[in-house]
């Protein structure tokens, strides 16, 4: 299937597909051989051991989605070191962390520290947590703290550095020029959109923590919109993460620009989801005479 095969900048891989960051963990290599598909991405790493948010912590709602607020429960990145990486090193696929911390400074540490490991190929920054020194803001949610995280982190490793952006600001492209300005390798677009939803008979919202992230089908739109304006805007690659439920769900993202796409809640619904998309974006290629998917990133005809 070398027709599938994509680069992004120096990370190199034999299909575009890979999980969001969340929504797998090594017991689904049980369902999946993680071998079929692009890169793997395991729920976010902190510095020292998290128990996340207490339950209820996910619930569906009516318009095609989910609400979840996890937490970044972790168990540590003295356990990522010694267990998870471990773990996946079995694989030939390439390994991608995920980082999230409370400070600039915890953010450095811990991709230093993953920076000097063999088997991460890449590292994503999930700067969507919020800022612990700035009030609880997103680092993601401002263009100069942007700048300022990934120009820190850069200093420590030669890994491709991948932010991940929040859709939970005003303009998404500025905090994508931020990134690339500071060294930013790659872009992930984008993570959940804060939501609410509330139980009619109890009246009290259906998750503990009141908000959380909303996935699902119905924030595809918002995501090719968004995917859209930062290949407009930047040269650097985008991974799409968002809504993402079938293969012309992801093909969509790919004509918008994205030349990677992410799957989170589609593979709660069905654990092979991943391995089903690649082969559905396979067949349409098929169809359309496609034999380089590097055809389609870019490809909308904007009248």
């Amino acid at each position: 299937m070398s027709g599938l095969e994509v680069s992004l900048g120096k990370l190199h891989l034999k299909n575009p597909i890979m999980p969001a960051s969340g929504t797998f963990a090594e017991q689904m290599t049980n369902y999946i051989d993680i071998n079929e598909i692009g890169a793997v991405i395991p729920k976010s790493i902190t510095k020292s051991r998290r128990t996340g948010n207490p339950t209820p912590r996910i619930c569906e709602t009516k318009a095609g989605g989910m609400i979840n607020s996890i937490g970044i429960q972790s168990e540590g990145l003295t356990y990522f070191k010694e267990k998870t990486i471990p773990f996946y090193a079995n694989f030939s696929t390439p390994f991608i962390p995920s980082v999230s911390a409370d400070s600039i400074e915890e953010f450095v540490e811990i991709c230093e520290e993953l920076g000097a490991i063999d088997e991460v190929d890449a590292i994503e920054l999930n700067i969507s947590c919020p800022n612990l020194k700035n009030n609880g803001l997103a680092f993601g949610m401002d263009p100069s703290i942007s700048h300022e995280l990934v120009s820190q982190v850069r200093k420590t490793t030669n890994k491709p550095l991948i932010p991940k952006l929040s859709p939970n600001v005003t303009s998404i492209v500025e905090i994508a020029k931020a990134c690339e300005a500071s060294g930013a390798d790659i872009l992930t677009v984008s993570n959940t959109f804060l939501a609410m939803s509330i139980d009619v008979h109890t009246r009290k919202p259906k998750i503990s923590n009141v908000m959380g992230g909303y996935s699902g089908p119905a924030i595809l739109p918002l995501v090719v919109r968004m995917v859209y304006q930062v290949y407009q805007a930047t040269s650097l690659p985008i991974i799409g993460c968002g809504g993402v439920m079938n293969g012309e769900d992801a093909i969509e993202l790919m004509l918008a620009g994205a030349s990677a796409v992410q799957i989170g809640t589609a593979s709660f619904i069905d654990p092979e989801a991943m391995i089903t998309i690649r082969d559905e974006i396979e067949a349409y290629m098929k169809v359309h005479g496609i034999k380089d998917i590097q055809e389609i990133i870019g490809g909308v005809v904007v009248r």
